[in-house]
């Protein structure tokens, strides 16, 4: 019988004991120019190929690795994702390499100009659909300029600009997006690829030819994440998901030429929510709130002027054990969003940011598609289950 993954939490105080996944990146980097990370140990000299598996969470490996003979092989210690454990924020950490308090895409959806006054309550940002208020609203290109919201090419921009040859091998319908925008801020060859196979065939056409320059190779693989929230993490659909997953790694690493290793990682993992808030329905919850962003298990709240404190007593007082509910400066005074936050993004966050605990969600059922409110998976939160995920190295 399975273990159930972690429902312990990692607090702000822990968070030091563990790399993370914006380490990931400058250790790739390092590798390819010679030096081995002791913080995320990759070979060095080779060709490096990241596959990033959408909500592969350490602790759901461990729980299900029979289902994964080949990922529990190459098992190591695991890094943390970094808060909010969320695709959107995580991805951009990778890639930049360093948290979201510098590069400011602070959650699934945010606030960026806490001063507009277009209507009453001005938009928010899903920054992964890069749409306004809502996953199915109207696009936001032309009001938040990618570039603008996120505008630090970090690691992998530095890359690029030594001549490192980077490729993308992900669905093709991600090209040229908001948030591919946003988040890869470096040019390269984009290899569309949806399926297993796909991924695999993608990656090996990128590293055939041989060429005297370093390559970096990023690929993705969304499934996992998507079967997660639809079905449950640990359900059958999810299993056979995982199974997936693990053969596809045994793939790559079969057609794995010698001069390249590769790293595989997770954005995030997922627990299943068995208790629901309502912030819509529930009596309170929305009095003095301006606008509700972030996703279910991390909610950043933004007042009405003068309301905050008592906003920030209601929640506390509704959500009790189920909830950590703090203001903007405990917010940053613990450096949830990282050691370090500018001035722009410290004004994206919430005058109130609330933390879901255990397996509760905080939902928007008048607010918010239906798809994701009914949705049975969730992450952003701090559990070790959602928390952590693997670093797994194999070299060719």
């Amino acid at each position: 019988m399975s273990v159930s993954p972690s429902s312990a939490e990692l607090h702000p105080r822990q968070w030091g004991s563990y790399a993370t996944l914006a380490d990931v990146l400058p250790a790739i980097d390092r590798a390819l120019e010679g030096h081995r990370s002791p913080t995320v140990p990759i070979p060095p000299d080779k060709d490096v190929v990241l596959l990033l598996i959408d909500g592969l969470g350490a602790d759901l490996l461990d729980a299900h690795a029979a289902f994964a003979p080949t990922l529990a092989s190459m098992r190591t210690a695991p890094i943390r994702a970094g808060f909010p454990a969320t695709t959107a924020t995580s991805i951009t950490s990778l890639m930049a390499g360093t948290h979201c308090g510098a590069h400011g895409i602070i959650g699934y959806s945010f606030r960026t100009d806490r001063t507009a006054t277009e209507g009453p309550d001005p938009h928010t940002l899903n920054a992964l659909r890069w749409t306004l208020d809502r996953s199915d609203g109207a696009s936001a290109l032309e009001t938040y300029v990618p570039e603008d919201i996120q505008p630090i090419g970090g690691t992998l921009a530095a890359m690029d600009s030594r001549g490192v040859e980077i490729a993308y091998v992900m669905p093709a319908a991600y090209r040229g997006s908001g948030f591919s925008r946003a988040a890869f801020q470096a040019k390269g060859l984009y290899i569309g690829a949806t399926t297993p196979r796909e991924v695999v065939n993608g990656v090996t056409e990128v590293l055939a030819p041989r060429t005297r320059r370093h390559r970096f190779v990023y690929a993705y693989w969304p499934d996992l994440d998507l079967t997660g929230h639809l079905a449950g993490p640990g359900s059958e659909p999810w299993l056979q998901t995982l199974q997936l997953a693990d053969q596809l790694v045994a793939d790559l690493i079969t057609d794995l030429p010698q001069h390249a290793a590769l790293v595989v990682t997770g954005d995030h993992g997922m627990i299943q929510a068995d208790m629901r808030f309502d912030i819509d329905t529930i009596d309170g919850m929305l009095t003095g709130v301006q606008a509700v962003a972030g996703e279910m298990r991390a909610r950043e709240v933004y007042t009405r002027p003068g309301a905050r404190d008592d906003v920030l007593q209601a929640w506390r007082a509704i959500l009790d054990d189920d909830a950590h509910v703090a203001p903007r400066e405990q917010v940053l005074d613990e450096q949830w969003f990282g050691p370090e936050v500018t001035d722009v993004v410290a004004e994206r966050i919430g005058d109130v940011v609330a933390v879901a605990r255990g397996a509760a969600i905080l939902t928007r059922t008048l607010s918010e598609p239906q798809l994701e409110t009914e949705m049975l998976g969730h992450h952003g939160a701090w559990t070790a289950a959602e928390q952590l995920v693997p670093v797994l190295v194999e070299q060719g």
